[in-house]
């Protein structure tokens, strides 16, 4: 058992690695150079899912992480998932679709296909109620700012320290193991194993211990509107658009799931994309733009979760769709780390699978 852990990264991966190990028993400190909720977590659009994604290994974990989100919502307070379910059809022809639906059907997926009467029943507020699309009422949202400082608050009071606002300089090694971290201030942290989760800021702090790590950052831009009463159900994922309504009754929105491409001109792709929201909702032209946020996100080289020992003391987290896969990826981490127990479905997630 590796009783000191030291979790770089305040984001919701390394929220949720820090809530299972203190829960665990571990002693534990999270490190970060920003603030609790780290950099791309609130700048996510914070779908919960097993929607997205391939092979039929990783979308087991998303559905399993979907389950560790419904145990972690009643176990941490404030965490305030909402399960409100999701309406998607961004598949670029109705065979797709009905293929897409009945492969997530055969994986056990609680998911269907719904015609323009349901959708409009579903999602009212659609301007133009799509002929044919999924639905499944499993699938939910976070505020993810809010569900992370939950996450490490909950964290704290199980005895985990938190360290924000100092940044690692570097990794203090003894013979071929990663023993500790020096700190920006100054500062030396020793602890038996280092769990590096931040983000697209892990390849550089990796590389520095002579780890590689296939990770790139991707520009995602988010626009928010101003509030307004409530009019959406829940999430709606429609060809270049994806739209949901906050708790303040803003709409946040991204022309695609990894978050709309800045361009040269952030500005002119924010107010293109407030049109696009405009035409796809009644009543759109009192939607007015409250704000866009670009987040960098971390981006696995062959799209899938980077999750296991670098090297000796030195543990990685690193993916993308960091908020659906945090409740499962921090299960698994904790108990590999306390007990030596790799789960079956991380097992073929670690960073010797030659991704390139």
């Amino acid at each position: 058992m590796s009783g000191n852990v030291i979790v770089v990264g305040a984001g919701i991966i390394g929220a949720a690695v820090a809530w299972h190990l203190a829960r665990g028993g571990a002693r534990v400190t999270v490190v970060d150079r920003g603030a609790p909720g780290g950099v791309a977590t609130p700048r996510s659009w914070a779908w919960i899912n097993a929607s997205w994604g391939h092979p039929d290994h990783y979308v087991r974990l998303r559905m399993r992480s979907m389950e560790e989100w419904r145990r972690m919502d009643g176990i941490v307070p404030g965490l305030g998932v909402n399960w409100c379910g999701g309406l998607v059809w961004d598949l670029e022809t109705e065979e797709e679709l009905r293929g897409f639906v009945a492969e997530r059907q055969a994986q056990g997926y609680d998911i269907r296909l719904v015609g323009r009467e349901e959708a409009a029943a579903l999602e009212p507020a659609l301007t133009h109620p799509p002929a044919l699309a999924a639905y499944s009422p499993a699938e939910g949202a976070i505020e993810p700012l809010e569900a992370t400082q939950a996450i490490l608050a909950d964290a704290e009071r199980r005895g985990a320290h938190l360290l924000v606002g100092n940044g690692v300089e570097r990794p203090l090694t003894k013979g071929d193991r990663v023993a500790g971290l020096r700190l920006a201030d100054g500062t030396e942290l020793t602890a038996d194993r280092i769990v590096l989760a931040a983000g697209a800021g892990t390849t550089a702090l990796a590389a520095q211990a002579g780890v590689e790590v296939p990770v790139d950052e991707s520009a995602g831009l988010l626009i928010v509107t101003e509030p307004l009463e409530p009019i959406l159900n829940g999430l709606i994922v429609g060809p270049g658009l994806e739209l949901r309504q906050l708790r303040d009754g803003r709409l946040l929105a991204s022309g695609h799931y990894a978050g709309s491409d800045p361009g040269a001109d952030p500005q002119a792709t924010a107010e293109r994309l407030l049109a696009t929201v405009q035409a796809g909702v009644q009543g759109g032209e009192r939607l007015m733009l409250g704000g866009h946020v670009i987040g960098q996100r971390p981006m696995p080289r062959d799209g899938l979760p980077i999750v296991g020992e670098a090297r000796p003391g030195l543990y990685l987290a690193v993916t993308h769709s960091g908020v659906t896969l945090a409740p499962a990826i921090g299960r698994f981490v904790a108990e590999e780390i306390l007990m030596g127990r790799r789960d079956p479905l991380i097992a073929s997630f670690g960073l010797d699978r030659g991704a390139a």
